[in-house]
């Protein structure tokens, strides 16, 4: 390679693999050290992007697997003593929150799009007698099976299954099965692409 081509290759490689690796380290060592009292395994070939921000109140437990990825601004919320898990090579893309008072278990593969929102509680709101906020959570962990997805501005309360598909501006409020195509707010199953006779009820009726 010659000095042209050198300089031409080098600030690629520095503005999109090395800087962006030793970035990533650091951050990966600020969040341990701003952590000694939860339970962090953060895998060393996860990258932590720009903003990506932890806020553990109590011995709280946050995992990550190998060669998951959080993308600009990620942040999780752990209360207590929940417990947040992504398995390998889960994809956070941009402004991606989630908050965690129980338990969210992440699988394999798993991709939140941009500005997705994942709690595994609601705010009770029904009793007159008092306000909002001091009505407390209704609280059920939440599992997303490997390879589901959730695309662009996506709210998750409740279950995906395997390789489900969440579309853009989703409210899932009631488990989305395994292989299913789920839209609208609250999301509804849509359509189904596994394997033949697994398909939900709901959908078999439509088709009939």
């Amino acid at each position: 390679m010659d000095v042209r081509g050198f300089l031409h290759w080098l600030p690629m490689r520095l503005g999109y693999i090395w800087g962006p690796q030793l970035m990533s380290r650091l951050r990966r060592r600020w969040v341990y050290l701003r952590h000694p009292h939860a339970n962090l395994n953060i895998h060393p070939t996860a990258y932590l992007g720009p903003g990506f921000s932890l806020h553990v109140i109590g011995p709280g437990t946050f995992e990550c697997g190998p060669y998951c990825q959080f993308r600009r601004n990620f942040r999780a919320e752990i209360e207590g003593r929940g417990r947040l898990v992504f398995g390998e090579r889960c994809i956070s893309t941009y402004d991606v929150l989630i908050q965690c008072s129980t338990s969210i278990e992440i699988g394999d593969r798993v991709m939140l799009g941009q500005n997705t929102f994942m709690a595994d509680g609601n705010h009770n709101f029904r009793d007159l007698d008092k306000p909002m906020l001091a009505q407390g959570y209704n609280y059920r962990p939440l599992k997303l099976a490997d390879d589901a997805v959730a695309t662009s501005k996506c709210t998750i309360l409740a279950d995906l299954g395997e390789r489900a598909y969440v579309g853009a501006n989703a409210v899932v409020t009631k488990a989305i099965p395994a292989f299913c195509v789920a839209v609208g707010s609250p999301a509804k199953p849509v359509d189904y692409f596994g394997p033949p006779g697994s398909e939900p009820p709901e959908l078999v009726a439509r088709s009939s």
